[in-house]
């Protein structure tokens, strides 16, 4: 518990440095000509999409489809360079998420690091299935990323995606219960011990949530009930498999789109997005953990049909486009 409590010290020191020091940065910024034009995001929207990213990333209820909503609400772009730097960001954003993973998975990340070099024969076996996991997603990714951005991030998509998942969260619960009411004294394996091919079904999985508003989470999730994980482990796995995927999303759209946001995004707002996220990614990841011990993902079935059926509802009355 004192480590975990120095961990989410170090976390939160982290944070306000790097706030005081975008702050700076951003002061000095606003004197010279190197201020961004048609500037799209504040502080105020920065702050939002933080929050609404760390809370969400690692619940199954899709962070990007969360995100989409919330720049429908926030944000009235008025050109489409404008729109494709709020987008990028709202994968970008995701590095937040990331280093809180890293943080508080240190010893897996030191274990894969040392697996690496041939020094840890788990943390080599854990890495292994991280990156075959990772493997379906690294070669459809760069393929449908433009098709996705297009014709997928928007309110109808993701509300569609919402509903339906709703519903596949409901025939997971069961399966596991049917599962675990046969063999209720099985353990669940380590991670480092999946087959290979196991990961490799957690990693098609992870493939459907490129549609915003499946939820990479769920996919992933669910994915590990398919192979037999029990929740806790499924919800670990899918939080390591997120350090790579997420990693590489982020890294993806900084050297495709970095362009478009740095004349569109102010670096301090940007900053202070993916620190509110890291610091809120924390906390959600440690309740996560705890609640699917005990409880199960059928909340979050409930949580996904009733949101779908507001953004259905906004739809229809134009309040959405």
């Amino acid at each position: 518990m004192k480590l975990i409590r120095m961990r989410k010290k170090a976390v939160i020191i982290l944070f306000l440095a790097f706030a005081c020091f975008a702050y700076a940065v951003e002061e000095n910024n606003s004197t010279d000509d190197a201020h961004p034009e048609h500037e799209a995001m504040g502080y105020l929207d920065a702050l939002v999409y933080g929050l609404v990213e760390g809370l969400t990333e690692f619940l199954p209820v899709s962070s990007t489809g969360h995100l989409i909503l919330a720049k429908e609400f926030l944000e009235d772009t008025d050109s489409e360079e404008l729109e494709t730097a709020i987008n990028a960001y709202l994968i970008v954003i995701q590095a937040g998420a990331i280093l809180a993973v890293a943080i508080l998975y240190w010893r897996d990340v030191w274990a894969m690091g040392l697996g690496v070099l041939g020094l840890d024969p788990r943390g080599r076996s854990l890495a292994r299935n991280l990156l075959l996991a990772f493997l379906p997603a690294a070669i459809l990714g760069p393929l449908l990323d433009e098709f996705i951005e297009e014709r997928l991030f928007g309110a109808l998509p993701v509300a569609i995606a919402l509903f339906l998942g709703g519903f596949l969260i409901f025939f997971a619960e069961r399966m596991r219960a049917r599962r675990e009411r046969s063999d209720a004294s099985g353990p669940s394996p380590d991670l480092s011990q999946m087959k290979p091919t196991s990961a490799l079904v957690i990693g098609a999985m992870q493939c459907v949530a490129m549609w915003p508003g499946t939820s990479r989470s769920m996919m992933t999730i669910v994915g590990g009930y398919i192979v037999g994980l029990r929740p806790a482990k499924a919800a670990e796995f899918s939080f390591l498999l997120g350090l790579v995927t997420l990693t590489a999303a982020a890294g993806y759209k900084v050297v495709t789109k970095g362009h478009q946001m740095a004349q569109h995004l102010s670096f301090g707002p940007v900053l202070i997005g993916c620190l509110v996220a890291g610091v809120s990614a924390a906390l959600s990841v440690r309740w996560l953990v705890g609640y699917l011990s005990h409880r199960g993902l059928a909340i979050f079935g409930w949580y996904r049909i009733l949101l779908s059926i507001i953004i259905f509802v906004l739809l229809g009355i134009g309040f959405l486009d």
